[in-house]
């Protein structure tokens, strides 16, 4: 049982159709994606797993006959969810401990207030848009644990993404047999480059709005010089 799972682990690691097309592989598929789905969403350390080619993936399989849509597309929304809940729930933990408490009372009142007004009125779209971003995807649940007080509006917003996160990218692993095999690899490719493209972004932003902060800063004191 354990090699057979290590086995699948790796096809699924590096998309080895030969391994992952075999009977009997099916149950195992359904067990380790929705595993790393639920990690990935959940907890930071797990940011790595390729989780976005893996629900393509995942849509591939099922659209071949080695999975049924009706049983994995569920998976997926209910692990994407769960984890969400999960990075929540760790946000409000950290919240109640001291030196947490400490760095957000050096953050401006404004500032704050414009966080919540960001994460209330626009909840859905930025967790829709976290879930393409290695990281951001578990991040950005957490810090909304810290500072959201509505945690039903939070669930409706993590279901629902979760929702359109699995059933766009799965619906394009469904698709992606139908292609001549040219494009379908072509598009295999970019899909599994995307996450990496998306979190080297975020990072290049990230840097830059600190740059443009440490500019900002600098500026009154050469005035004053």
């Amino acid at each position: 049982m354990f090699e057979a799972t290590q086995e699948v682990l790796v096809a699924i690691w590096h998309q080895d159709f030969s391994v992952l097309l075999a009977p009997g592989s099916a149950i195992l598929i359904y067990i380790l994606v929705t595993l790393f789905i639920g990690l990935e969403s959940s907890f930071l350390p797990a940011a790595p797993l390729p989780c976005d080619s893996i629900v393509v993936l995942t849509g591939t399989l099922a659209a071949v006959g080695v999975l049924n849509p009706v049983i994995a597309f569920p998976l997926l929304i209910i692990a994407a969810s769960l984890g969400s809940w999960l990075a929540y729930s760790q946000g409000r933990w950290l919240n109640r401990l001291p030196i947490v408490q400490s760095w957000l009372d050096k953050i401006p009142d404004a500032s704050m207030r414009t966080v919540d007004t960001l994460l209330t009125r626009h909840g859905l779209i930025a967790l829709f848009s976290a879930r393409f971003i290695p990281g951001v995807r578990c991040v950005l649940p957490m810090a909304m644990g810290m500072r959201a007080k509505e945690m039903p509006r939070f669930h409706y917003f993590a279901w629902l993404s979760a929702t359109m996160w699995v059933g766009l990218l799965c619906g394009i692993g469904f698709l992606l047999p139908s292609l001549p095999e040219p494009i379908s690899r072509l598009a295999t490719m970019a899909l599994m480059a995307a996450p990496v493209i998306t979190l080297c972004l975020a990072i290049l932003s990230f840097i830059t709005w600190r740059a443009r902060q440490a500019m900002c800063r600098l500026k009154p004191i050469q005035k004053d010089a």
